[in-house]
């Protein structure tokens, strides 16, 4: 199988990369990025790309499979004024290109932040993500499009993703000495180790998987004890003031934290990943406290 991935410049994609490569069903990787990258293998090669180029159609002809990596900068780099739709639409018609170049599997990568706030929600629960959060609201338009178009395309849904390659913002997040201050009870959110993600889309890369697959670990966790377990000193501050302290530090210190995190740590995500677990194979090696310990 030789297998295309998008965005392989991505966090993530510094865990997906070596696990593709390790698997003997995968014959060689593709992938297309804007910046050099840190990996090499003998069944990889690296396309370069420029910021908002299309993928050639001629690169994608010979691939049995398209991995997107949606990064958030793929999915939010319009202006505010900008539509939805808009936003999304190169990658729809990349959607549309792969299969039109002969490409049979189409997975992508979505996030269980479409859901909103959700308590054990399943793959037919509805996509209600928080208004205003760019990122969850683009990719549950576009998860809407996959479906009608694609059907069979793969759409995994993983919760925050943690791990040794987690995205500059999660790690900034999970280190900062505060944490907001919640009601009771606590809000409660899963994560995934990027090993497990991997092997999620490694299995999704078979036949017979098709549609969403939820994605994490089967425990939960609160934001506020996270914090404290990776701290020995940490302190409680008010929703506002830490946005306050968020965007202090956007402006001042170039951190990739937006208040969006802070809003989505006030509303409890938890997910049902059942249909993974009896569809797809997969099962997490890491507990939630393992995998932000790999943070």
């Amino acid at each position: 199988m030789k297998v295309f991935v998008t965005d392989a410049g991505t966090s993530f994609a510094q865990a997906l990369l070596p696990a593709l490569c390790r698997s003997e069903a995968v014959e060689a990787v593709t992938g297309g990025s804007t910046q050099p990258l840190p990996f090499e293998d003998p069944k990889f090669q690296r396309i370069n790309l420029e910021r908002g180029d299309a993928v050639p159609a001629e690169i994608l002809r010979g691939h049995d499979a398209l991995v997107h990596l949606a990064s958030r900068a793929s999915l939010s780099s319009s202006s505010p004024a900008d539509s939805i739709d808009a936003s999304v639409r190169p990658i729809h018609k990349l959607f549309q290109e792969a299969h039109a170049a002969g490409v049979q599997r189409l997975v992508h990568l979505s996030s269980a932040a479409v859901y909103g706030p959700a308590v054990h929600a399943n793959e037919q629960s509805p996509l209600r993500p928080l208004a205003g959060f760019a990122y969850a609201e683009r990719q549950a338009h576009l998860e809407r499009l996959l479906e009608i178009d694609f059907p069979h395309c793969v759409r995994l849904r993983p919760h925050l993703v943690v791990g040794p390659h987690a995205h500059p913002a999660v790690r900034r997040l999970l280190r900062q000495p505060f944490y907001p201050k919640l009601g009771q009870p606590q809000p409660l959110f899963q994560c995934v180790h990027e090993d497990d993600l991997a092997n999620a889309v490694l299995l999704s890369l078979h036949a017979e998987a098709r549609g969403a697959y939820n994605i994490a670990s089967e425990d939960s966790f609160t934001l506020r004890d996270a914090i404290r377990t990776r701290r020995g000193f940490s302190f409680g501050v008010s929703i506002d003031t830490a946005g306050a302290l968020v965007r202090f530090g956007a402006r001042y210190f170039v951190h990739e934290i937006d208040r969006s995190w802070i809003e989505r740590a006030a509303h409890t995500v938890l997910i049902n990943c059942r249909r993974a677990i009896a569809e797809l194979g997969w099962h997490s090696l890491y507990t939630a406290r393992q995998a932000i310990a790999a943070t």
